[in-house]
């Protein structure tokens, strides 16, 4: 007789590697939750497909946080994961740092999918923490919208 098992609540943190401290301390706050967290520096070991790797961990997380400063919103991967992530439907959170919402807001390379979503300041990111919480304590797995 199998056992279910329930998989455990994943976060992928995109964010550019100048960002890699702060990404670091999410990552702590989303496992103190009680999610596991994909952090490109963390899970993708040496010689590995780099690509492949951020792919399948897209592909298999139940929601993406994406640290939004200057020099991420410059980044191509940064887009290819949020695009990848929006494509599947899931959960979106931007955490702004050194960029306000009306910055964001009035730039037009910015996809109005990411204008309407929920952003948090880096500042007031523990609100997401105390929400996260509740989804992983609820058994909550955000499921990707049908359509795709």
């Amino acid at each position: 007789m199998q056992s279910h098992i329930p998989k455990k609540h994943l976060v992928f943190i995109s964010h550019s590697s100048k960002d890699t401290w702060i990404a670091k301390q999410i990552a702590l706050m989303v496992t103190n939750c009680g999610a596991n967290f994909f952090l490109d520096e963390h899970n993708v070991e040496v010689g590995r497909d780099f690509d492949e790797e951020i792919r399948q961990s897209l592909n298999q997380s139940n929601e993406l946080l994406v640290l939004l400063t200057p020099w991420a919103l410059e980044r191509p991967y940064i887009w290819a994961e949020l695009g990848a992530a929006w494509a599947r439907g899931i959960l979106i959170v931007g955490v702004l740092h050194g960029v306000n919402r009306a910055e964001l807001r009035s730039n037009p390379a910015i996809p109005v999918f990411l204008k309407e979503r929920n952003l948090v300041e880096l500042n007031n990111v523990e609100e997401y923490f105390q929400q996260l919480a509740k989804r992983v304590e609820a058994g909550l797995v955000e499921q990707p919208e049908s359509g795709l």
